[in-house]
């Protein structure tokens, strides 16, 4: 369907016809999440994968699913448990959210477990084998007795659990084994608790000759030196368990020192609540109850595993030498433009703007642009939000080196970015010993926005660039994560810069912003203006279009005015990677609105909206943004984030008719969300196209890649809405 033509009631819609469709128009956040892993599981199960690419994304669904019980379900339960009647968008209480999530995590749990078994025979039939300690062969049992003795008996700590010694503290994540023991001697039963330290690697490669590999589980070595561990001992019975914690960091209104407060809030969520108990489903019903009992799990989301327990672990095992199973290696480009300027980033954006398409185009690119600021002498002032820069990171560095040769930097450190709060106090330790000033922002607000400022001497002025990204500062993300990095040496988009700084450093409120649009201080309402204008143009009879990429998809306001637009005509495609609270398909609400969702080899992370503002899309007519959040109500009412538009044509060009068709134009890696809630995967057909696949291989968005390589880029159709 073209945005000519969408289907639409004769009769005018208002806001209350849509309301009458009560909390139904809705899909509940958690289990929409919970189907986004489902398809994440899926790619596991992907024959078009490399074998070991299957198991990192089963891998990475097992720690997705423990993030959710951490954060989503211990939120949930907390809210059960002081009986608060808050309710979801889809009007569900806590414990009615926590009675279908448990059916589907269930559901979900078995699954990945079946899908292990699958790509352990698949594995073993490419050489690569996990192997039971009953298959070790001699010489492997030499050398893990000898690693045994050297590396795993001294960390480890029996710890036995009796009326003197109670069961001890089992950290989040923790995973242990129980024993039942018999003692000859005294003629006596003993209950041994063996908790695994998270220094110990989960799996242990074996010595190896060519291409095969042999691994092992570090409960299975344990088992084999069983008589070095307990020596006199009989094992009458035995099991295994981990747990997870509510790991979600809440502070205190009356908090006085935020760094400090951080710090004993990380210490304590090492302590949280039992949120979810994976048991080995062959414990005894009796040392089940030792555990329970022990852990005051009576609370906590309980569930046997017939399988491996700790999906997540399986990471350990990708990393064997075998490249022939897994993707083949990638390198990004870094941007041919930057290149016809020796490398020279300022030269570059000063003669026009850029945008940078990771991880197709290297991120390395953001770091030479920091670090050519930090040494070049014109530089005299440099700014920066951070929300997460990883363990390793070359950005740090460099603005460590630009505060130590005496230029003004000026460092915003998010304590609250989630499971990051840790490494971003030691970076923040790490600025303020070089001189930086580093700055935490608000209180309970997040400050989510990525964008750096540079200010920079030419001449008898002053210029300065920036830099506005979709993703994270992050070395590690940057590789994986498809994200938009902007540069320009605008003036206004200098002064929005600015000004969202010192609303961040000095909390002086913004006023007078050219380009830039930020949350708390009217991004949603922006938001619904554009659409509305759509509308109004759809009531016109001028085309009207709406075409949004976005990792989540959750705002009431924003879904019910899509709603509204659906019902006035405006044609609607939402690539939504994750969450996505709306439903499509719905006859007399949403039947001009299709959604997909795009999971591959990179994490679809860039957030960009196009409204067509009078024009049949792609059309240079058509207003372009590019944004650090969501359609969330925390992204709209508790971080402080940015939409900035693309003005200048060939950067708008770039993003409209490349990145945004290819998405649209996938059918390799897409699934089409039906308004029952169901994602169906898309068979590509005779016309195959798999967006990762057709940016790898083509130049670079810079605008100078396919000169350069002497061919030009393939011109992307829409042939086809939503794919």
């Amino acid at each position: 369907m073209s945005e000519a033509d969408p289907k639409v009631d004769e009769a005018a819609v208002s806001p209350a016809d849509i309301e009458e469709f009560g909390p139904e128009r809705y899909f509940n956040r958690e289990l929409s999440w919970l189907e986004f892993n489902r398809r994440v599981l899926e790619e596991a199960a992907n024959p078009a994968h490399p074998l070991l690419e299957r198991l990192r994304f089963l891998s990475i669904s097992g720690s997705n699913l423990d993030e959710f019980f951490m954060v989503r379900v211990a939120g949930l339960k907390g809210q059960q448990l002081q009986e608060i009647e808050e309710r979801s968008i889809d009007g569900r209480n806590a414990s009615e959210q926590l009675h279908d999530i448990g059916i589907v995590a269930d559901d979900l749990t078995a699954e990945a477990q079946r899908v292990w078994m699958v790509l352990r025979e698949r594995l073993e039939d490419e050489g690569v084998n996990v192997i039971h300690r009953e298959e070790m062969t001699k010489r492997e049992r030499e050398y893990l007795s000898e690693r045994f003795d050297e590396e795993i008996l001294p960390v480890i700590t029996p710890q036995a659990v009796d009326n003197v010694n109670p069961f001890p503290f089992v950290p989040n994540a923790g995973f242990g084994l129980i024993f039942n023991l018999y003692d000859p001697k005294t003629d006596e039963n003993i209950v041994e608790l063996l908790m695994i330290p998270q220094s110990l690697p989960r799996f242990m490669h074996l010595p190896s000759r060519g291409r095969a590999k042999r691994v092992i589980s570090i409960e299975s070595v344990i088992r084999e030196f069983f008589d070095r561990l307990f020596p006199g001992f009989e094992k009458r019975e035995a099991g295994a368990f981990r747990v997870l914690r509510d790991s979600d960091i809440e502070i205190e209104e009356e908090a006085e020192d935020l760094v400090l407060t951080f710090r004993s809030a990380i210490k304590r969520r090492r302590r949280g609540r039992v949120i979810r108990l994976e048991m080995a489903a062959d414990t005894p019903d009796s040392l089940q109850t030792v555990i329970r009992e022990g852990l005051e799990a009576d609370n906590a989301l309980i569930v046997e595993s017939s399988g491996l327990i700790g999906i997540s672990d399986l990471a350990q095992i990708i990393d064997v030498d075998r490249p022939d199973l897994k993707f083949e290696p990638y390198t990004p480009r870094f941007p041919e433009r930057i290149k016809e300027y020796g490398g020279d980033c300022f030269a570059a954006i000063k003669a026009k703007d850029i945008v940078v398409h990771h991880p197709y185009e290297t991120f390395d690119v953001v770091v030479s642009f920091l670090r050519q600021a930090a040494e070049d002498p014109d530089v005299v002032a440099i700014k920066m939000a951070l929300y997460r820069a990883g363990k390793q990171s070359e950005v740090i560095e460099a603005l460590a080196a630009a505060a130590e040769a005496g230029k003004s930097v000026t460092a915003v450190v998010e304590l609250k970015a989630r499971f990051d709060e840790e490494q971003n106090l030691y970076w923040a330790a790490r600025l303020e010993r070089a001189g930086v000033q580093v700055v935490y922002g608000f209180f309970d607000w997040k400050t989510h926005a990525k964008v750096s400022m540079v200010v920079r001497r030419e001449g008898d002025k002053m210029r300065t660039y920036t830099h506005w990204g979709t993703g994270n500062y992050h070395p590690v993300t940057s590789k994986i994560y498809t994200d938009l990095s902007y540069f320009t040496a605008s003036t206004r988009a200098a002064r929005d810069a600015a000004k969202m700084f010192n609303l961040v450093t000095g909390f002086v409120q913004p006023r007078g912003l050219e380009m830039v649009t930020l949350s708390p201080n009217g991004l949603r309402d922006r938001i619904l203006t554009l659409i509305d204008r759509e509308i109004d143009n759809a009531k016109e009879g001028k085309p009207a279009a709406i075409w949004a990429k976005m990792n989540q998809l959750v705002d009431k306001k924003v879904i019910d005015r899509l709603y509204l637009a659906s019902q006035s005509g405006v044609s609607i495609d939402l690539i939504v990677r994750g969450i996505c609270c709306l439903r499509p398909g719905v006859d007399g609400l949403s039947e001009n609105i299709r959604v997909k969702s795009i999971v591959g080899r990179f994490l679809e992370h860039s957030r960009i909206f196009v409204f067509a503002n009078g024009a049949r899309l792609p059309h240079r007519k058509a207003r372009v943004y590019i944004s650090s959040a969501d359609w969330m109500p925390r992204n709209f009412d508790r971080r402080v984030e940015h939409m900035m538009p693309l003005e200048n044509p060939t950067v708008h060009a770039q993003v409209l008719d490349q990145v945004m068709i290819a998405n649209l134009i996938d059918n390799e890696q897409s699934w089409v969300l039906g308004p029952d809630g169901r994602y169906e995967r898309i068979e590509p057909g005779k016309r195959r196209f798999n967006c990762h696949h057709y940016f790898m291989t083509n130049p670079s968005l810079s605008g100078r890649g396919a000169a350069l390589a002497g061919k030009r880029v393939p011109k992307l159709r829409l042939t086809q809405r939503g794919g």
